[in-house]
């Protein structure tokens, strides 16, 4: 997942030169450094405002992002930053910021004093509520540990408990596919030890058996109980099983969960070919991190290209030209029958030796909690406008919500990390009783060896994709369109361009998208 190596110290010396007030204009941002840190000044009016140039998820370069009022926004995962505060307005960015002190003499700006603070530190108006008592929330993934962080950064002070049943979340799991092991450049685990201790954060490990709504309890397994006056459900997905002979054979593997990671890790380490069930986004970037440690990969799958159903067929075809000219052997409208060992049987006949099969078909949203419960089920949980289900102060978000998405009209359901995140966050706020509804525009990316897919908004179906660039330089958005409205933009090389589609997306302006992606 990572993109990025540290960022250099480069552009004016705002501490010690300082920065001409000329050389600034009013929206503009620009990128130097002061006490040997990378430094974004941002002009609004006359006021010179100052935070760190590094996005604190994944270290991206904020001065390549996109100024919106008085907020940055990340040119990589569209994190959101407040220029005046630094607080993290969007996940996936969870930190905020460091700001800086700037003073303005003889017509230019120098950065002086830095200011920084907990991640955790409340920013919310905790005295003016009436807040609940305890707070439950099942799964510790995005949703979860997006949820459970919130509920103190706005200031709850009651008891907040998560349950899950993995000994290791919360923690990144974006980053299981993308290279093997996952934290050769950077730390799975989204906090460091001690830290939901330390904010008072409960995970309790174990197996969630049933939601008593009637008694406001949630149930554990062994026989446990924990009483809750808001539940957040956020259990996320599992993925689907293969069906076939030879599913359960142990070098057979799903990707889910870091135990899966690890699974597939080891098994690596002695394999030299190595087969992927399914050309999902999840299969196709394990294929990639499989070549880079040296293994002879080919993926199967019933479609005819790779990731045309979301991307279209122009990006599922750079997809798929790309990854064979990585070595990635496709076979294409082809299924496999069953597995042996060292052999996968496909049902046209054809055997391909494999060492290590890993499949990739897809994952289902865990449901079984909700229905058990009585909460009303479509494709999904259902929940209103503010994340709330069938059942007052119960809650979902993550993969198992579906939602009344303002930008399209639609109930729709997402499996995207951001997606969760934010849902989460916005979730939290509304077990606090804020009346916040959920807009955000769906976000998610997809890395192939070097190219990075930024994909804003949500099309099930379209009926015209346009081009804006060059697909032969892969540099280009593509806008997914329905009925003339523009649903969709999927971009590569253009990150800032992806940006200004998202604000665009968010407010619904088709002039907008349509002049930014004529190039105008």
């Amino acid at each position: 997942m990572a993109d990025a190596a540290a960022t250099p110290l480069t552009g004016p010396d705002f501490l010690n030169d300082g920065l001409a007030l000329t050389d600034l204009p009013d929206g503009g941002m620009t990128t130097g450094h002061a006490h040997g840190e990378p430094v974004l000044l941002a002009r609004r009016g006359n006021e010179i405002l100052a935070i760190s140039a590094k996005c604190s998820h994944l270290g991206a370069p904020l001065g390549k992002g996109l100024l919106d009022g008085d907020t940055v926004r990340c040119p990589w995962h569209h994190a959101c930053f407040s220029l005046r505060t630094g607080e993290a307005l969007r996940a996936p960015a969870l930190d905020p910021l460091p700001c800086w002190t700037v003073e303005q003499r003889n017509g230019r700006a120098y950065v002086t004093g830095k200011q920084a603070r907990d991640p955790l530190a409340p920013v919310g108006t905790s005295e003016t509520k009436a807040y609940p008592d305890a707070v439950v929330i099942i799964g510790a993934g995005a949703a979860g540990s997006a949820a459970a962080e919130m509920l103190r950064r706005e200031g709850y002070k009651g008891r907040i408990t998560v349950l899950d049943g993995e000994a290791e979340a919360p923690y990144d799991r974006t980053m299981l596919s993308k290279s093997f092991p996952a934290d050769e450049k950077k730390p799975v685990a989204l906090r460091p030890a001690g830290f939901y201790t330390a904010h008072k954060i409960d995970i309790v490990r174990g197996e969630v058996a049933g939601i008593d709504v009637a008694g406001r309890r949630v149930l554990l397994a062994n026989g446990a109980a924990h009483a809750y006056d808001r539940l957040l459900l956020a259990p996320g997905a599992e993925p689907i099983r293969l069906d076939i002979p030879g599913h359960d054979l142990p070098h057979v593997h799903l990707l889910r969960s870091l135990t899966d990671h690890r699974a597939i890790v080891a098994g690596a380490k002695g394999a030299r070919r190595a087969v992927v069930i399914g050309a999902s986004f999840i299969g196709l970037e394990v294929a990639a991190a499989l070549r880079g440690l040296g293994l002879d990969v080919h993926v199967v799958a019933p479609d005819q290209l790779p990731l045309a159903k979301v991307l279209g067929p122009e990006l599922g075809e750079i997809v798929r030209k790309l990854h064979k000219e990585k070595g990635v052997f496709f076979h294409l409208e082809q299924n496999a029958e069953r597995i042996e060992e060292g052999v996968v049987v496909l049902e046209n006949g054809e055997r391909l030796p494999a060492d290590l099969v890993v499949a990739g078909i897809g994952v289902r949203p865990r449901l079984a909690l909700a229905e058990a419960a009585g909460l009303a089920i479509e494709k999904g949980v259902t929940v209103n406008e503010y994340l709330e289900t069938s059942a007052p102060g119960i809650f979902a978000a993550g993969d198992i919500a579906r939602w009344p998405d303002p930008h399209s009209g639609q109930n729709i359901r997402v499996e995207h990390w951001v997606v969760a995140q934010r849902q989460g966050q916005t979730a939290a706020r509304n077990m606090l009783g804020q009346r916040e509804q959920f807009d955000a525009v769906p976000f998610f990316w997809s890395k192939h060896y070097d190219l990075s897919i930024r994909y804003v908004g949500h099309a099930e179906k379209w009926d015209e994709a346009v081009v804006s660039g060059d697909l032969a330089k892969q540099e280009f958005s593509i806008a997914y369109r329905a009925g003339g409205k523009t649903l969709a933009v999927a971009s590569v090389k253009r990150d800032l361009e992806n940006l200004k589609a998202e604000v665009a997306l968010e407010a619904d302006d088709e002039k907008a998208l349509e002049k930014l992606l004529a190039g105008a």
